[in-house]
């Protein structure tokens, strides 16, 4: 279905809606005020964090989402629904209470612009399509399978179970599906 629109979430810090899962709950419900149709979700899932200092482990799930917007309106959209919710871009993967990223538009590629990763700093990294983490994240590809399991990376055509057989065992393991 190349028609989709797929959009990852996460979060590890609570918010007034309690605590990460909760938060994801609460942002998906909102997602209609700013012109976002959600069509599923994922389960959730909790993840260790990245970061090489200790932070909560992470909520995570992929929801398949449709909006009129062009992806970089969609993206700005994502960002101040994160802000509603708190959070403030500090340092790059350093904790936050909503993590909203742009995994997939309609299969379009979009090659970034500008500096990304670490030399982009703490500031929104500049528009890519698809994702550029999607490849190597098993908490991205773990929920993306359950909710569009024919999903094919725009770019490579690989398969998202081709993806996944592809992580080291280990990070898969890792994720893990979080109790509702």
């Amino acid at each position: 279905m190349a028609s989709r629109i797929l959009i990852a979430l996460g979060g590890n810090l609570p918010t007034v809606q309690g605590p990460p899962a909760d938060t994801l709950r609460a942002a998906l419900a909102m997602m209609p005020a700013f012109g976002i149709k959600v069509v599923a979700v994922a389960p959730f899932y909790r993840t260790p964090a990245l970061a090489s200092y200790i932070q909560p482990d992470y909520v995570n799930s992929v929801a398949v989402v449709e909006a009129a917007d062009p992806p970089r309106a969609l993206l700005d959209k994502l960002h101040r629904l994160e802000a509603y919710f708190g959070r403030v871009r500090r340092e790059r993967w350093g904790p936050r209470p909503l993590d909203l990223d742009l995994l997939d538009f309609r299969g379009k590629v979009i090659v970034p612009t500008g500096p990304t990763g670490r030399e982009a700093g703490a500031g929104p990294l500049p528009l890519a399509l698809p994702h550029p983490g999607i490849s190597g994240r098993a908490f991205v590809l773990l929920p993306l399978r359950d909710v569009a399991p024919d999903w094919r990376h725009p770019v490579t055509g690989r398969s998202v179970g081709d993806l996944i057989a592809a992580l080291p065992e280990g990070e898969v393991r890792a994720v893990r599906r979080a109790e509702s």
